[in-house]
Parts: C-alpha cells; structure tokens; sequence
C-alpha cells in the first residue's frame, strides 16, 4: 500500500468513527437527560422469571424480578416507566446504536440500530465481551451454565469435586459425540466455553427458539441435552419435575447485572445506589423470593453476601 493511500485510509477510519461517535443515533441519555424526558425505558429479552411478556388479542401482561426492580428505580428517581421488548440478536444494538455478536472469540460489529432504550435488564450475564460495549451495575443474581438432559439419556450426573474446573471438564468429556442444544449471542453461547473442541454435535435452534424453549426442545428429542443458566434450570425442574436432570457445570460461576451505555455514569451510579436501599431494606430478598425461591437452596451464600 502507497503513503497516500495509507494516509486515506486512515482519514476513512477517523472520519467514520467520528460519525459513529457524534451521530444523533449514539448520543447518551444520562440521568440528568433522563429525567427531564421524565421515562426510563427499560429494554428486556423475555426470560425466565426476569421478564414475562405477553402481548396478543389486545391483552398485555408484564411481570419478573427486573421488572419490578426496574420500576422501582424508576420511581425512585421521579420518572414514568417503559418497557421495550427486544430479542438476543438486537437488545445490545437497542442500547448502543450498534448490532453486535460474538463470533471466533471477537467481537463483530453489525449494522446500525435505533437507539430505543436506557438500560438493558433481563437477567443479563456479565460476560467479556458485553462489558466492551456497556457497563454492567453491581451484580443482583448468580448464575452459571450447566448441562441438562432428559431423564432417560444415558448421561450421568457427575461426582462433584473440590474443583469447579475438574467439574467441567469431566462433563466436556461426557459431551463428546452427543447431541447438545446451544444458543449463539446468549450465555448459552458455545464459542464461550469451547465447546467445538469436545467433539459434541452442537445443535443451533431454530431462529425463533427462546430461551425458554431449550427444555422443551430437549423433551420433544431435538437433541439428547442442552445448556442452560441457573434461573432457567430452578424453573425447568419445578416445571418438568422427573423429567430432566443435570448433569454438571459447563462454567464458572458468573453473575448477573444491568447493562447501561458507557456514557450513562451517573444513571448506573443512581441505580447501585437503589439497589443497594433494596438489599438494606429487604424489599430486593421479597423480590427474589417470588420469583425464585429454590434459589436460596443452591446459592444461599451469595445472599447473605449480598444483604451484608
């Protein structure tokens, strides 16, 4: 390549990254911009007890723990409350103005979106790659990915060790050569765990599949088993009761948060403030207790932690 025609390129990659920077789509909408709008919009992938959503036939439901935390920060900081509904492949662009995926162990970037909303809360995984592009408030829930299968698969439970790593690999080796429902841009991404190199057939669902649709998948012999977080499994095995089991870890144990814009600061600072007066006053322990009260079985610690 000649100097003149490095000298363009580079002036390209510094003229389209200050339109990317200064566009009117990417503009933050901070605290302060927020309540003088008088909303928050809150951006949520239906999941789990995170988020209910129901809307058909002129009827609309919403319900789950973000909601109502959402709602109660909301009121908290003096301004109305809005949903906007989102799937894994856009929510990320509804906050940021911009698609992206997690391919090849890198982040891709897609094409431009409509910024929609204020904060990203569904029961949202801190992963590497998503705290790239937003910042995650203090963590609120646990989680990890396990891997689940039918009650009558030959897979076996294993022998839990004083090691989370031995753990998984025991289970990565069981996987080898069998059937495992996975979900790309979730936290039942496999590229996240490396999952192609145990040799398992690594099933993608359908486009349309949600991710509380993986258990019923499995039971409707789709593929012998699936991944699936802790929140999903506590509801999978009050719902499928006998029906499914778990066999072991797939990841470290991982935590889950809000996600705010990079250039929201004082927002996210508003909102760990909030939680923080919900976990002191108990209103954050009732919460959790509606909506997922086996959890207190498996990860009583972190509770206590966290009401600390």
């Amino acid at each position: 390549m000649t100097v003149n025609k490095l000298r363009k390129t580079i002036s390209h990659i510094v003229f389209v990254g200050a339109a990317i920077i200064f566009s009117p789509n990417t503009l933050a909408t901070d605290l302060a911009e927020i309540k003088e709008k008088g909303v928050l919009r809150h951006i949520g992938v239906p999941y789990a007890n995170f988020i209910s959503y129901i809307n058909r036939d002129n009827f609309q439901l919403l319900s789950g723990l973000d909601v109502d935390i959402v709602k109660g920060f909301s009121e908290s900081i003096g301004v109305e409350y809005q949903y906007v509904p989102a799937e894994w492949n856009n929510v990320i662009g509804k906050l940021i103005g911009q698609n992206a995926q997690f391919k090849n162990d890198q982040i891709v970037l897609g094409k431009k979106s409509l910024i929609e909303g204020d904060i990203i809360a569904n029961g949202v995984t801190i992963l590497d790659w998503r705290a790239e592009l937003a910042d995650f408030s203090d963590d609120y829930f646990p989680s990890a990915v396990w891997l689940v299968a039918r009650a009558d698969s030959d897979l076996e439970p294993i022998q839990p060790t004083d090691s989370i790593d031995k753990d998984i690999e025991k289970v990565k080796k069981l996987i080898k050569g069998r059937d495992v429902l996975t979900m790309e841009q979730s936290c039942l991404d496999p590229n996240l765990y490396n999952l192609y190199e145990t040799g398992a057939n690594i099933i993608e669902p359908e486009r349309s599949r949600k991710l509380n649709e993986m258990v019923p998948a499995i039971l409707n012999k789709d593929a012998e088993s699936t991944l699936l977080d802790v929140a999903d499994t506590l509801i999978a095995l009050e719902k499928w009761p006998g029906e499914i089991k778990v066999i072991g870890p797939i990841s470290q144990d991982q935590r889950m948060a809000v996600a705010f814009r990079k250039s929201s600061p004082e927002l996210r600072k508003a909102f760990n403030q909030y939680l923080a007066t919900i976990k002191e006053d108990g209103t954050y322990q009732k919460l959790v207790e509606k909506y997922y009260p086996s959890v207190f079985y498996f990860y009583g610690d972190y509770f206590k932690e966290s009401n600390q």
